[in-house]
Formats: structure tokens, sequence, C-alpha cells
């Protein structure tokens, strides 16, 4: 949804068309979303909060906002001056979109003068979504998401990948179904055994490997049985 909407804001914004007004706002919803998503705690989640902007049925374009930036701990309260600050960047997109509206009549007949009023109010969402999207992403690779609940892949955390492996030994070894039991040894003589399937550690470590099995495996489904197997 993110792509396409920000596909569709490059398009309308080149052809000179208003959608992308509603484009501009809605890449910034979307990207609130997903900071929403990656970040929530579930045992507590924004959208229950007592004073929660967003548990209405259907948030608003500010409670979206208003809860990205809760959770990337940038606003103290509702009344917080930089909250503000955001809230007026998008407010002069709308008033200056009302001031449009009338500026034909005012204008007395000069089509040059709308067009331009136009042109500069589409600029002017653009640039409101632009400056705040990227604050947003900013801040939020400036967290560390749950590991737990992140939509993230494996590559978002280098840190604690390189943590974990300099601190943990792993074992493994193929059991009588074919798996794969691993003996993880964690710092405190503690263990960790896991069991995985070898489809599921091809598919989670290396796609083209396991595409590559699966051709195999099918293949093999197809060769004739032997007579001796027929035979058991």
């Amino acid at each position: 949804m993110l792509q396409q909407t920000f596909d569709t804001l490059k398009q309308t914004f080149a052809e000179g068309h208003d959608a992308c007004i509603d484009a501009s706002k809605g890449l910034v919803e979307c990207a609130c979303r997903i900071i929403i998503e990656n970040l929530d705690d579930p045992s507590n989640p924004i959208k229950d909060w007592k004073d929660s902007p967003i548990k209405a049925e259907t948030p608003s374009f500010k409670d979206w906002v208003s809860g990205a930036l809760r959770l990337l701990n940038l606003t103290e309260s509702r009344d917080d001056p930089f909250s503000k600050l955001l809230s007026q960047h998008f407010k002069l997109v709308d008033e200056l979109g009302r001031f449009r509206n009338i500026a034909g009549p005012i204008s007395h007949g000069k089509e040059g003068f709308a067009q331009k009023l136009s042109a500069h109010h589409r600029r002017a969402a653009l640039l409101a979504a632009d400056a705040l999207v990227t604050f947003l992403h900013e801040a939020y690779l400036e967290r560390e998401p749950d590991p737990v609940t992140t939509l993230e892949p494996y590559e978002r955390f280098p840190k604690s990948n390189a943590f974990i492996d300099r601190h943990v030994e792993a074992e493994a070894a193929s059991n009588e179904a074919g798996w794969l039991d691993i003996t993880l040894r964690l710092p405190g003589d503690e263990r960790l055994d896991l069991t995985i399937e070898p489809s599921r550690l091809l598919f989670g470590v290396d796609r083209e490997a396991y595409k590559y099995v699966l051709g195999l495996c099918r293949d093999a489904s197809l060769l004739p049985v032997e007579d001796d197997e027929e035979a058991a």
C-alpha cells in the first residue's frame, strides 16, 4: 500500500492533478500505520489506551500521526508544541485549499492566478508529506523494534545479531524424522533446544536454495517406482 500510494503521488503530481494532495496525506498515514504496527506493544496497544487518540472506529489523519509520534516518544502530551507544529504544517495545506476554492471569484477571471495557486497548493502538500515522513523515518531508525512482533527482516538487527553470534554456540544433528535438532549453548551454561524442518530452514535462510531443492523433490516424485518397491 505504501508503494502504491507513493507511485500515485508521483504520477498525479507530475500530471498536475489535485489527487496528489490526498495521496500526500495517504503516504503519511501509511507510514504512521507501519510504525504503529512495528512498535506497538501487544499487551498494551495504543489503540486501547484510555486516552489514545486512535481508539475510535474510524481514526482521522491527525489520530494516526499522533499515535506514531507517541510510540516514537516524540511528544509529551496533546499540548506538546512539536505536535502543534506538525499539525499546523498540514493545516496550512488545508487552509490553502480553502483559499484556492474561492480564488476564482475573487480573482475576477484571472485564470493564471488560480492556476498558480493550485500549483502552490499541490507543492505545499507534497513538501509537508515529505518533511513529516522523512522525520518519522529517521526517528524510527533510531529505535530497535521488538523482534517478536516486528515486521522488519533479520538484516534490520545487525548489532543484536552479531551480539548473539559472539556468545552462542550451536550444535546440529538430523533426527529419525529427517528434521534438524539444534542445541544452542547460551551464556550462563543454559541450553536451548530447537527442532526445525528442512523446508522451514531453507525458506527462512535461502529462498533460492528452497526453490532449487523443491524442484529436485518434485522431479524425484515423478520417477518410476522400482519393481522391488512395488512388490513390498
